[in-house]
């Protein structure tokens, strides 16, 4: 087993990862990179659990700009989230890893009921535990559920997989000159703007003593050299 930074990890995945170029609907090869890159990670000894959006299929705060209502919205949106969970662990399980779905809305034919102490001891027995459903509740996005999950099982780092290097000053995408923060804090997310992650997981992350760390999940080998130590990304301070 290899020496690693952090132990035990929430690896906040967008739904857009797994919807490939396309952004929208299930790639199924991304989502066999993305089992690739988790299973480096299992296999160093470090103790996975996962977050996952749903964007690629469902925007509750988009949808209710078009004349559904929010929490009707946010729901149909955590919906998205369990389709991308269930997908992953399919994914997963034929690479030969254990793995658990855990949302907090009751759906006991594809998935378990979210219990901290259970989630605890999946983690214990090196099972993936894929959290699904967000919070549970309209109103919070899928990065403050992937903060309350970390606080919640003792997570070491908060790992948010995005398709960028890390975090800059301005879009990359737009401005080519745009400065990549190596170490920030989370009081410089605030000031400055930095779309790192929503107020609300920042601060909670914060209170709770979680480091950050955004990383360009997309270019191979990341996630495991992060664990290993590899200065990769930009960490947000805990």
């Amino acid at each position: 087993m290899a020496h690693v930074a952090y132990k035990r990890v929430i690896l906040k995945l967008s739904g857009e990862t797994l919807g490939g170029k396309g952004q929208f609907g299930l790639d199924v090869q991304a989502a066999e990179y993305i089992g690739g890159e988790v299973k480096t990670a299992h296999d160093l000894g470090c103790e996975v659990a996962i977050v996952i959006g749903g964007g690629n299929f469902i925007r509750g705060e988009k949808l209710s700009k078009l004349g559904i209502d929010r929490e009707t919205a946010d729901y149909m949106g955590m919906l998205g989230t369990v389709i991308n969970g269930l997908a992953l662990q399919s994914v997963l399980e034929k690479k030969g890893l254990y793995t658990r779905v855990m949302t907090p809305i009751d759906m006991r034919e594809v998935a378990e009921p979210f219990i901290r102490r259970r989630a605890l001891r999946h983690l214990e027995k090196k099972r993936i535990v894929i959290f699904c459903g967000g919070t549970g509740s309209p109103y919070f996005s899928t990065d403050t559920a992937a903060a309350l999950r970390a606080s919640e099982i003792g997570a070491d780092a908060i790992l948010k997989a995005t398709n960028v290097e890390g975090v800059y000053e301005s879009d990359p995408k737009v401005n080519k000159k745009a400065k990549l923060f190596r170490e920030i804090t989370p009081m410089d997310v605030v000031k400055k703007h930095l779309k790192v992650m929503d107020l609300t997981a920042i601060t909670l992350s914060m209170e709770n003593s979680i480091p950050v760390v955004v990383f360009d999940v997309f270019k191979k080998g990341n996630l495991g050299k992060l664990l290993k130590g590899e200065k990769i990304g930009t960490r947000v301070r805990a």
